[in-house]
Order: structure tokens, then C-alpha cells, then sequence
């Protein structure tokens, strides 16, 4: 009893006279061993020697919680696939490069990508119909129009600031746009009307160095182009081996409503367009 911290009131006797028997201990012992609660062990996930003040649980903002509950919509709701191609950005690098400083003297906004994928997109949309569409019921809504969203990344949370009627805009009048629809976005000034109402999304995940990805559709877009990474990488060129700045690209698409052909024929209307740019003048 002394080896186990016993005391006689915490043994009942059952020998003569009610002396303790030595069952009777082991009875006692048997019973704490079995009753008593043991100390929570850490998870078998949990690294040996790691301590709860290591991990930190907070609940989830407003705008984060909306985030999640859109992009398990959209994967629950629709068939997503995506198709990649690649472009080289050479032209558009060359034409930014010799307009740049003019561009920003006369307009007050700088040249960036950008607006080169918009003018490309709304061009390859016009022609791939369902790519700017939307299913509502039974029914297919074909947009005439391209109310262009671009995802912009802030320390709260993505968010997808909408350019209304992109297909009408200048390069100058989309770049000053965007500047603003960024700025408003970096310091949490978007209202719901600036995120409302977009037909088709650019994303553009190169800015923090995305060589490639699948971006996932904003309902009830049905397409999403991927725009990542700048790499120098050889390609061949007229039969010979050159190194030209390529991009990848990726578009994600609703397949209950964009066939595969119209995809990839929309992938390679954007490459061509950005590989000429002229063609964006011409309309071409």
C-alpha cells in the first residue's frame, strides 16, 4: 500500500475482522488504472517534442470564407478541363519596350502585359462565343459583350475586380483600368459592383513566379485564362535552335458548354495574336 500512496480508507478489507488482504489492494489498483482520465496525447500526425503554442487557430474572414464556398461551388457545379499552350512573347516584349516611355508620357499610366491579353482575349472571344457564355438552366446566355474579370492578389484574399465592356477599350483606357481597379483592390476599397458581372477571367499567376498551373473557373463563367511565368527557353525557330522569352498558357473551360476544338481554338487565336500584335490593330 505504501509502494502505491494507499491509505486504509482507501481499501475496504474483506478478511477476518475486516483486515486487508492483498487482493484487496490489487482490486483497489485495478479500478484507478481503469478510471483514471490519462492526459491528452498528442495526434500521431504530430511531430515528437512540438508544443499547441506552435499552431495558431483563427477563424476564417469574411472574404476568405467566400473564396472557399465559390471555388468548391465551381468544382461541384461544373466540368471543368483545362488545355495548355505556349507563346512566345518576343513581339509584345519588343513593342513594350519601344513605346513604353512614350506610352506613359502621353497616356500617364505605363504600358504593361496586361492589356495585350486582354485585347487578345476579346478578340478570340468574339470568334469562340462559348467561351464568353454561361448556362442558366436550360438555357445558354452568349454574351456580346466582354466584361473582362481580373484576379488580383491582396493580403486578405483574392479578388476579381471586373473591367465592364473590355472590347471597346484602348490599350491606354484598359491599362488605366487596371491601375485602378488594382489600386482600389490593394487597398480594400472594391465594392460589390466591381466584382459583379464578368463574363470571362484572366488570372495571372506569373507575377509570383507560376510556371504553370490550372486556374479554376468564377462561376458562372464558363472560361479562365492562366497567364504565368516569363522563361527564356530554346525553341526552335525556321530550323534552328533559338532561345525566345516563352509563357505558357492555360485555359480552364466548362465542358458542358465549350467543346475541346473551340478551346484549343481559342488557345491558338490568344498566341497568335500576342505572337503578331499588329493583328490586334488590324483586327485581324
Amino acid at each position: 500500500m505504501t509502494e502505491n500512496s494507499l491509505s486504509v480508507s482507501d481499501v475496504k478489507g474483506t478478511g477476518r475482522d475486516g483486515r486487508i488482504m492483498k487482493e484487496d489492494v490489487v482490486k483497489v489498483l485495478n479500478n484507478l488504472t481503469t478510471t483514471t482520465t490519462l492526459p491528452d496525447m498528442p495526434s500521431t500526425t504530430q511531430v515528437e517534442g512540438q508544443s499547441s503554442n506552435l499552431e495558431e487557430r483563427v477563424k476564417m474572414t469574411r472574404l476568405r470564407k467566400t473564396i472557399a464556398e465559390r471555388l468548391k461551388k465551381s468544382q461541384n457545379t461544373s466540368a471543368m478541363l483545362t488545355t495548355y499552350n505556349e507563346v512566345d512573347m518576343t513581339e509584345v516584349m519588343n513593342l513594350r519596350t519601344k513605346y513604353k516611355s512614350s506610352f506613359e508620357t502621353k497616356h500617364g499610366v505605363k504600358l504593361g502585359f496586361m492589356s495585350f491579353f486582354i485585347k487578345a482575349c476579346c478578340h478570340a472571344l468574339f470568334e469562340i462565343p462559348e467561351v464568353n457564355s454561361e448556362i442558366d438552366g436550360d438555357y445558354i446566355i452568349y454574351k456580346k459583350y466582354v466584361n473582362m474579370g481580373v484576379a488580383t492578389g491582396t493580403p486578405s484574399g483574392l479578388v476579381v475586380p471586373v473591367i465592364n465592356n473590355a472590347e471597346s477599350l484602348s490599350f491606354a483606357d484598359l491599362e488605366k483600368k487596371i491601375s485602378e481597379k488594382a489600386n482600389k483592390a490593394r487597398e480594400g476599397l472594391l465594392m460589390i459592383e466591381d466584382m459583379q458581372g464578368g463574363s470571362f477571367t484572366i488570372s495571372n499567376g506569373g507575377v509570383y513566379g507560376s510556371l504553370m498551373s490550372s486556374p479554376i473557373l468564377n462561376p458562372p463563367q464558363s472560361g479562365i485564362l492562366g497567364m504565368h511565368k516569363i522563361q527564356d527557353r530554346p525553341v526552335v525557330i525556321d530550323g534552328k535552335i533559338e532561345i525566345r522569352p516563352m509563357m505558357y498558357l492555360a485555359l480552364t473551360y466548362d465542358h458542358r458548354v465549350v467543346d475541346g476544338k473551340g478551346a484549343v481554338t481559342f488557345l491558338v487565336r490568344v498566341k497568335d495574336a500576342l505572337e503578331d500584335p499588329r493583328r490586334l490593330l488590324i483586327d485581324l
